[in-house]
This record gives structure tokens, sequence and C-alpha cells, in this order.
């Protein structure tokens, strides 16, 4: 037998959304970001930091709106995509402003970051430190010579420009890539939603009209 509809149903438990947990991140590692490579007095440096942390609040607090506005929990939820959006834009102009790569999708270094499924700050340093490793040493943590390609991807040879912001860089783009298509696809499950149970004044309805049917 199916529970009956409640006025607030469950609502909140933001923090185990994957696009929250991937935002969070993204936040760290743009505020170590900013502080390390963009001039502090700098409006980029402020925007920035808001940005990631706008994408990160707003998904909290569309989330804990849901229990009465599904309209509200849209809105803010397409807030957080927008921020994040204009956040990919800054990273994708410090590369380009100053002549550095951005690294295909495929690129092996990007392929490692991907495969070690970074969830905090220190993981995203740990792998940096790794390809900066690689590019010093000519090999790979267990001391084996790394292939042609992959010496490339670290900065051996032609590729020298890969340093730390550059890795950081495009990290956080990964990162991005990856938080604005779960908020893609969550803004279309919030669409649906709200398309077929309606917002809270449907709800209201729906409730008083089913205690109504059950008086004596």
């Amino acid at each position: 037998m199916a529970e009956p509809e409640t006025l607030i149903p469950k609502h909140g438990g933001y923090r185990n959304l994957k696009s929250f947990q991937v935002a969070q991140l993204v936040y760290d590692v743009t505020v170590r970001f900013c502080d390390r490579y963009i001039d502090p007095r700098s409006r980029t440096h402020d925007q920035m930091v808001q940005a990631a942390r706008s994408g990160v609040q707003n998904i909290a607090e569309g989330s804990q709106a849901s229990g009465t506005s599904k309209k509200m929990e849209l809105k803010l939820t397409n807030v957080a995509r927008a921020s994040l959006e204009e956040l990919r834009l800054d990273y994708e102009d410090f590369l380009r402003q100053r002549g550095l790569p951005l690294l295909a999708p495929n690129h092996p270094a990007l392929v490692r970051f991907k495969a070690k499924r970074c969830a905090t700050l220190e993981d995203v340093r740990s792998w940096v430190e790794e390809e900066l490793r690689q590019a010093r040493t000519g090999t790979d943590k267990h001391g084996q010579a790394v292939d042609a390609e992959s010496a490339v991807s670290v900065g051996i040879g032609p590729c020298a420009a890969l340093s730390s912001p550059v890795l950081v860089a495009n990290a956080a783009l990964s990162l991005l890539n990856l938080a604005c298509y779960l908020l893609d696809r969550q803004l279309a499950a919030q669409a649906a939603a709200f398309e077929k149970e309606g917002g809270f004044t449907e709800r209201l309805y729906r409730v008083r009209s089913a205690a109504k049917r059950g008086k004596p």
C-alpha cells in the first residue's frame, strides 16, 4: 500500500548529491588555485572564488528549498549551473591568455586524473605532484620508464609547458565538466518532477483533499 502524500516531503540531503560533492571539490581547488596563481587584488580572484562558492551554496540551498518550493529548487539549481559555467570560462581564459595548453579529455594526464577519482584537495595535489615527478624523472611511481605518449603528457619533450598551474587548471576544468553534466541531469529530473507533480500549491490541494475524504 502506497504511503500517503505528505505536505512537506523529505528534502535536503544535498551532501549525498554527487553534484554537490564535485562542486565542493571545485571550490576547494579554486580557492587554492586563486591564492597561488591569481593576483589577490584583482577582480578575477574574487569572481572565480565567488563563482565556485555560488555553485556549492546554491545546490545546497535548492535542495533545502525543495520541501516547500520545487520552483525555487529549479531556480537555485540553475543558478549553481550558471555559476559553474562562468567559472569554467575563467579557467579557460587563464590558459588562453597565457598561451598555456587546454588539454583534450583523452589526454593521458587527464585520463590518469579521472582514473584517480579525486575526492579531496589533497587527492588533487597528490596527482599534480606525481605528474611533475614523472616529468622530472621520466619514470612512473613504480620506477618504470614512461612511454612516449605519457612522457609528452607530463612535460618531457615538446610539451614542457605542463607546469603545476597548467595541471591544476585542467584538472579543475575536468571537474567542472563533470559538475555541469551532473547539474544538467539534475535540472532535467527536477523539471520532469515539477511537470508531473506540480509545486507546493498543488500538493497542498491534494493533501487537503485526501484529508477531507478520510474524515468519517
